[in-house]
């Protein structure tokens, strides 16, 4: 496109919400004759991450999971949770072929357009200016998926970061149960703090291991590699191994409102948008959610970003962080007590935003401790 072109609407960053937005947008006859273009310095051509999400099938993404559970395991220090996750199922998919299935599928659009750039800045006037490196362009609507710079300078909101290094592991032997996956195990733990290893078997002989932190601070990447060897020592029982892939990777667990810094014209999206869930770091399901949600109100000219977020869901959010930043060592009983205390689909759909009023206190009382008490007051 030319320098100074206008479009109807202009994505910023072809990540997991860039691209989920765009690709709604090309099915929804809607939006057939409106200007589209997604601006990322990136081509997405490197396998950077997994994203990993439960759903009850029919699914959008059909055949795009390289991998998909229905058991899972949890193992805490006190006992081993098993859980049968039907009607849902666990789903993996890798970043690089959710990539290529949406570019694949975008570049049959005549509307939509891809421009290799970085944008500088965003002036709101009439319409909005995009500025970036190589050049400007102007748009009715910006959907941006930059975390805003406030947010590194803000300490009045908690944050946790969920924080990790993974490594995929090769061996000749069939060590590991395709079936069942590893969702949460606190045998191994780095202090009186929360930290897991999570597992997930892609193969009789291949599985993704990674040590995980929900924690205040980062730590060095040795102390990951030193976590996951011991693991897969002490308790995988395996001393002969091929490391084929390695991942890692720091997701923001936060009460920032995002939220606040939408416009008229400006709506942020993913992470920038707010859109993991504060008290998981989950993000696939939920971004297919705002994404419908965010066509609807443009469909019926309201704020793009109009009822994106449930405010109840976003209290108990708070709750959750608030215990976790007083008390870090209370990670494995609160996830000890969620499981084992409740059915697995009603954990799921609360975790999806999608629980009933008494459910939900099914599971407030499932957590009745001082800490929670404390937390709730503190929020309030």
């Amino acid at each position: 496109m030319v320098n100074g072109s206008h479009f109807d609407y202009i994505i910023i960053g072809n990540g997991l919400a860039g691209l989920q937005l765009a690709l709604k947008m090309a099915s929804d006859a809607f939006f057939d004759d409106k200007q589209i273009a997604l601006i990322d310095p990136s081509t997405k051509e490197v396998d950077d991450k997994t994203w990993s999400f439960w759903e009850t099938e029919p699914s959008q993404w059909r055949d795009l999971p390289y991998k998909s559970w229905r058991k899972a395991k949890i193992f805490t220090s006190e006992k081993t949770i098993d859980l049968e996750l039907a009607p849902y199922a666990y789903k993996s998919i890798k970043a690089i072929d959710f990539y290529n299935y949406a570019k694949s599928t975008l570049q049959k659009c005549n509307n939509i357009h891809f421009l290799i750039d970085e944008v500088v800045s965003l002036v709101e006037d009439e319409n909005v200016l995009v500025t970036t490196v190589a050049s400007h362009f102007t748009a009715n609507h910006v959907f941006d998926s930059r975390v805003p710079d406030a947010f590194y300078q803000d300490s009045e909101s908690i944050k946790i970061n969920q924080h990790f290094k993974g490594i995929v592991i090769k061996t000749n032997s069939a060590i590991f149960d395709e079936d069942h996956f590893t969702m949460m195990d606190y045998r191994l733990k780095d202090g009186p703090q929360t930290t897991f290893t999570y597992v997930l078997p892609f193969s009789k002989h291949e599985a993704l291991i990674e040590f995980t932190y929900f924690t205040e601070h980062t730590v060095d990447e040795a102390i990951y590699d030193s976590y996951i060897a011991q693991y897969i020592n002490d308790y995988l029982k395996i001393d002969d191994y091929k490391i084929i892939a390695s991942e890692k990777g720091n997701i923001p667990m936060t009460t920032f409102p995002f939220d606040s810094y939408n416009t008229n014209s400006i709506t942020k999206i993913g992470t920038g948008g707010g859109w993991v869930k504060p008290s998981t770091g989950y993000s696939f399901k939920h971004t297919e959610k705002k994404v419908v949600k965010i066509i609807e109100n443009v469909k019926a000219n309201r704020a793009p970003s109009a009822n994106l977020f449930k405010n109840k869901y976003k209290f108990y959010d708070k709750v959750f962080l608030k215990v976790i930043k007083d008390e870090n060592h209370k990670g494995e009983w609160i996830f000890q007590q969620f499981y084992d205390k409740n059915s697995i689909a009603t954990m799921l759909r609360f975790l999806d935003e999608e629980s009933t009023f008494a459910e939900e206190l099914k599971i407030m009382s499932s957590l009745f401790s001082w800490s929670f008490i404390k937390a709730f007051f503190k929020t309030l």
